[in-house]
């Protein structure tokens, strides 16, 4: 390998002096399934039986790893069953083919209204933004969704076309970023796209959908805060917080600037299996969250895609949870138990 040469180096070392801290801390993410368990001083054997390193290798090659290390920090080291890791290690489950487990669950590619713009629903968008995120769950919905096709042909024109479709559809009220997660993308970027949208007459609201701020709470910086000012008092902030675990000090510190940024701060969360099924645990997870002025939203059941059926929690099981939950808690606490059917007008209650 030929070295580079001195001003060469020196130009690479600026530039990473240059990044704010939370894309230095993504770019030393965590990538290889067993470095993490190393981290933590745990064995592939140690996960479930007859797992490999074979295994977990054959899983990560299918759907990436990648997780910020401040989110393992978080993890309980020698504890195969904790819940912060199971959320984010592959596993060799997640290559068996289950029946009714498919690559687009909620059929999105039949909602793409033009690239990178999904019409599901009456009166509202959803803007892919990116399909970088900054954790890679294993049970995400979209870890197969063809991001390639959502990309413009020129990287000037990035988002033009979905915000021009925007623009003259005047029942489109509504715009949810999404992704990947929208605050992957850098400040400045973020920032012109929320005033391009923020400028169409009848756009009234504005949602981000992100995990970003619980799994790398660096990412809530000043220049965010800047980017999200001027749409303050139409915008609306999803995060995804799935356990208590997940909310230490410097996570409640960054949720409690973002919500000074926006209008409402909402939780939502996915019922897993073996992680957060469990009333106790989804009860001090909504406490949690209101300490940082986050109120819960929704309590999904899981989207039956390919690669996470091992996750899944019965409905029976899952309606006997938030019963508990709902005696439990005042009302204000209480996520709505929901999955999402596709063709629906909106999401579904499991009653």
């Amino acid at each position: 390998m030929i070295a580079a040469e001195p001003h060469t180096r020196h130009t690479a070392a600026l530039s990473g002096l240059l990044q704010p801290a939370w894309q230095q801390e993504l770019a030393h993410a965590v990538r290889d399934p067993l470095e993490l368990l190393a981290l933590l001083g745990l064995t592939p054997g140690q996960i479930a039986p007859g797992e490999t390193a074979e295994s977990l290798q054959a899983a990560a090659a299918g759907f990436a790893l990648r997780v910020p290390r401040s989110y393992v920090a978080r993890m309980r080291p020698g504890d195969p069953a904790d819940p912060l890791l199971r959320q984010v290690l592959p596993v060799g489950a997640e290559t068996l083919t289950v029946p009714g487990f498919g690559p687009d669950p909620l059929q999105e590619g039949a909602a793409r209204a033009v690239p990178g713009l999904l019409h599901k629903y009456q009166g509202r968008a959803l803007l892919v933004t990116t399909g970088a995120c900054a954790v890679h769950c294993r049970y995400c919905f979209r870890r197969h969704y063809d991001y390639e096709a959502d990309q413009e042909t020129e990287a000037s024109r990035r988002w033009s076309t979905a915000i021009t479709h925007i623009a003259g559809d005047a029942s489109i009220e509504e715009v949810i970023l999404s992704g990947g997660d929208p605050l992957s993308l850098g400040n400045a970027r973020l920032a012109q796209l929320l005033l391009q949208i923020r400028d169409i007459p009848h756009v009234r609201r504005v949602r981000i959908h992100t995990r970003t701020p619980v799994v790398l709470p660096s990412r809530v910086d000043a220049g965010l805060i800047a980017a999200l000012q001027p749409v303050r008092a139409q915008m609306a902030i999803v995060i995804h917080a799935n356990h208590p675990a997940e909310l230490d000090d410097p996570t409640l510190a960054a949720l409690r600037q973002l919500g000074a940024a926006c209008t409402a701060l909402l939780n939502q969360s996915v019922l897993l299996a073996g992680i957060n099924d469990d009333a106790q645990v989804l009860g001090l997870l909504s406490q949690r969250l209101f300490e940082a002025g986050v109120l819960p939203y929704y309590l999904h059941q899981l989207d039956a895609v390919a690669g996470a059926a091992h996750h899944g929690v019965e409905d029976a099981r899952a309606r006997q949870i938030h019963a508990q939950l709902a005696a439990s808690l005042p009302g204000y606490l209480v996520p709505r138990l929901v999955r999402e059917i596709p063709g629906a007008p909106g999401k579904t209650p499991i009653l």
